[in-house]
């Protein structure tokens, strides 16, 4: 599928019903005609179908939400109430904080912070403390997080989890496939660090995380090139390998120091299923499974309903096949190319203009389908990432068939920016 146009038969993800509706008719048409666009929009029905089939491959292992993927405290209240997911993930620690004072335990902060009044806050507050686990691949980490405790060192205790890097290495480490996270490779170093913590008063090691984005992130069956395809299978057939080995041994090697660990996480959406099967395991991570934006069309082992949408609208129609809506440049983040932007989605047959592509203030779309567009006419959208959409809008749509149900905000919405 080109990255420019969508609502061919090959694209998994489109809903074979929606291939013939016309403008208008759709049931996100239907649901918001008493709304104006821009919007956005999350589909309840796929949103729990998505949530169900994640629980499914995670064959009985607890899934800790990636709150970086959702932002919206309504939808991860509503998740979090379903059998089969414990915990959030979380992305800075000022959304820890503020998600743990709106009543949310069990949250895993999956990046190190230097945020020094966070943590004078964190260590300040027990029910803070006993809420949120930091994430350290470093001491110089731990040191920061000292510096700004209260006068005296004292201060609570900070659950610590240590980051374990996933990445797969090739040529005797001259090639790397994987991001760049922590330093942390061998399950000698994460021992070493394990037994400093230990060691160090004011911290409690109680997990270990291990990110496997060149797996859980990247699909393997991209539409039209079956050669890449297969070499991406292969391979994540042998990171998986080499990872699950690794894996086992640094969590052996972090219990024999801890050996109250309390959990140890792993996977992400494309790969819930396959990290399941490791015994060292003891949770999942996944998020972006919920919404199913477009980046996670391209996977063999299972197929999501995309759930968040946004709609702009036409405010022109500058000739035959062509009209122009409002906005809509909402690049995700990542490597810049057309698999970062959002895909025109319904009515299908639409796409960009070449010499313009999805503008800042107006978005010109080809093709036959905008004949029967009119002005006003909503144009449905796919975001490229998940919960990126929702610092474009400050509410969301809750939609449950061709009815709005509800009104939400994102965090957006509620005056959070945190990233």
């Amino acid at each position: 599928m080109s990255p420019h146009t969508v609502g061919t038969s090959g694209d998994k993800a489109f809903p074979q019903a929606l291939h013939s509706v016309r403008a208008g008719e759709t049931p996100f048409d239907r649901a918001t005609a008493h709304l104006d666009a821009p919007l956005a929009v999350v589909d309840l029905r796929a949103f729990d179908t998505n949530a169900a089939d994640l629980v499914r491959r995670a064959k009985g292992k607890p899934v800790r939400v990636a709150s970086k993927s959702v932002r919206c405290r309504a939808l991860l209240e509503r998740v979090l109430a379903r059998d089969g997911f414990a915990g959030i993930m979380s992305f800075t620690l000022a959304e820890s904080l503020w998600l743990a004072r709106s009543g949310f335990t069990d949250i895993l902060l999956a990046y190190p912070s230097v945020d020094r009044a966070g943590f004078a806050e964190l260590t300040a507050d027990p029910k803070l403390a006993a809420a949120v686990t930091v994430m350290a691949d470093d001491p110089a980490q731990l040191d920061l997080i000292d510096a700004a405790r209260p006068a005296g060192g004292a201060g609570e205790e900070v659950r610590v989890c240590l980051e374990l890097d996933t990445s797969y290495r090739l040529v005797g480490g001259k090639v790397r496939v994987g991001a760049r996270r922590s330093p942390l490779r061998t399950p000698d170093r994460l021992a070493a660090l394990a037994r400093s913590v230990v060691r160090r008063p004011g911290f409690r090691l109680v997990g270990l995380m291990a990110y496997e984005g060149h797996v859980a992130g990247v699909g393997d069956e991209v539409a039209g090139r079956p050669v890449f395809s297969r070499a991406i299978r292969v391979m994540q057939a042998a990171a998986r390998k080499e990872l699950a080995q690794r894996r086992w041994e640094a969590v052996r090697a972090v219990r024999a120091v801890a050996p109250r660990l309390e959990f140890v996480n792993g996977g992400g959406t494309g790969s819930v299923q396959h990290t399941a099967a490791e015994a060292a395991v003891t949770e999942i991570a996944a998020g972006s499974g919920l919404y199913v934006p477009r980046l996670f069309d391209n996977f063999r082992s299972f197929s999501g309903r995309p759930a968040a949408l946004f709609a702009q609208p036409v405010v022109r129609r500058p000739g035959p096949g062509v009209v122009t809506v409002l906005g809509g440049g909402y690049p995700a983040s990542g490597v810049a190319g057309p698999d970062r932007l959002p895909v025109p989605y319904l009515p299908a047959g639409l796409r960009y203009d070449p010499q313009e592509g999805p503008g800042e203030v107006q978005t010109p779309l080809l093709g036959p389908a905008a004949d029967a567009l009119r002005i006003g006419d909503k144009v449905w959208f796919r975001h490229a990432k998940a919960g990126e959409l929702c610092e474009r809008f400050t509410e969301l749509q809750l939609i449950d068939g061709d009815r709005v149900v509800g009104t939400v905000p994102t965090y957006r919405g509620e005056g959070h920016a945190f990233l």
